[in-house]
């Protein structure tokens, strides 16, 4: 029988699933930027996109619905304060409620044919029969592996 270590290094890098997954995210990341400019980074249009469809969250629940560490997304939460894009209230119990500002809303709607234009870059070469098959996969993928991730997502 193989060791581990042995079986792996059969495998072509190129049919490595979490090769194929960073390579993935980093032309994701280089089209959005590309795309849409440097103005937002792609977590920061998670989190306004998460916030565009539950007005008033809190910063933990916030931090969950997008998959990132509470002091991360404290840390994009000041940022896009200082931008204008959101505010943020403290809230009784010590949580702090987001909401976007109009600023913020009218930014995202600018953001939509960029967006398009983005997913188009990144699926057109796919029929729309793979687009959804690859979606599909994806989508269970991390579903099923979302508790082994450092922050995992809940809803």
């Amino acid at each position: 029988m193989q060791s581990q270590e042995s079986s792996t290094a059969e495998i072509s890098l190129n049919d490595q699933p979490g090769h194929l997954i960073r390579r993935a995210h980093q032309i994701s990341v280089s089209v959005f930027y590309e795309t849409l400019g440097r103005d937002v980074t792609p977590v920061q249009y998670a989190v306004m996109r998460t916030l565009q469809d539950n007005p008033g969250i809190d910063q933990v629940t916030l931090a969950q619905q997008v998959a990132l560490d509470t002091s991360s997304t404290a840390d994009i939460a000041v940022r896009l304060e200082g931008k204008g894009w959101i505010t943020r209230k403290l809230l009784a119990r010590g949580q702090r409620e987001l909401r976007l500002t109009a600023e913020g809303e009218a930014l995202l709607a600018r953001m939509v044919p960029g967006m398009q234009q983005m997913q188009n870059a990144l699926l057109g070469m796919l029929s729309e029969e793979e687009r959804e098959a690859f979606i599909e996969l994806l989508s269970k993928f991390v579903t099923v592996n979302n508790e082994r991730s450092r922050a995992p997502m809940r809803t």
